[in-house]
């Protein structure tokens, strides 16, 4: 019998320059280029709205790529997981306030949903010291909801059609203030147990 020592495997490192961490980058960057376009247009004519739509779509599209490629080939950095959520947040809110600027979409439908984005990212870090609240399906409707509802705004539709864009927009607000309130209810319940533990 040998007492040969137990090989002690050394923990995988991430590096930071990785294809999700990129791709969260290029959104950071897009959101002033979104934004630039808008404001150059003031969302009058045609070829603008499509080229401002487009990289608002492009931009959001990488918010699922990139996640995608974290939790598949286990890429998950410190940097995503704050960067992600931000240019999350950068790039719709943007939109909306745009929106609102320029009389698309009423100030007290970005407000409200602004708040329930920016008070949930609160609540992760309030009870983030007793446990972490996963992404629900909920939330994830939520932001194809809001990205559907917003590409529909900038995209030139024609009337009739362009009465979607309210529909999606509505449906969006509903999922965004009904799962807000979940995650409310869910910090709640979190922070409670880990303290009666």
């Amino acid at each position: 019998m040998t007492d040969d020592p137990v090989p002690v495997t050394a923990p995988r490192v991430v590096p930071l320059y990785n294809p999700a961490n990129v791709l969260t980058a290029i959104r950071i960057v897009l959101v002033p280029v979104f934004l630039g376009l808008v404001v150059a247009s003031g969302l009058a004519g045609a070829g603008p709205r499509i080229a401002a739509c487009v990289v608002f779509c492009v931009a959001s599209a990488t918010d699922f790529v990139d996640g995608w490629i974290a939790r598949r080939w286990s890429l998950v950095t410190s940097f995503g997981k704050v960067a992600d959520p931000i240019a999350d947040k950068a790039l719709t809110g943007t939109a909306l306030v745009l929106l609102s600027v320029y009389d698309r979409l009423p100030w007290w439908v970005t407000v409200l949903i602004l708040a329930r984005e920016w008070g949930v990212t609160a609540l992760r870090f309030w009870v983030i010291r007793y446990g972490i609240i996963p992404a629900s399906r909920g939330g994830k409707l939520k932001t194809v909801l809001q990205i559907a509802a917003i590409a529909w705004y900038l995209w030139p539709v024609p009337h009739p059609a362009d009465v979607v864009g309210p529909v999606l927009m509505a449906a969006a607000l509903v999922v965004t203030v009904v799962t807000g309130a979940d995650y409310l209810i869910q910090a709640l319940r979190l922070r409670r147990e880990a303290r009666a533990g």
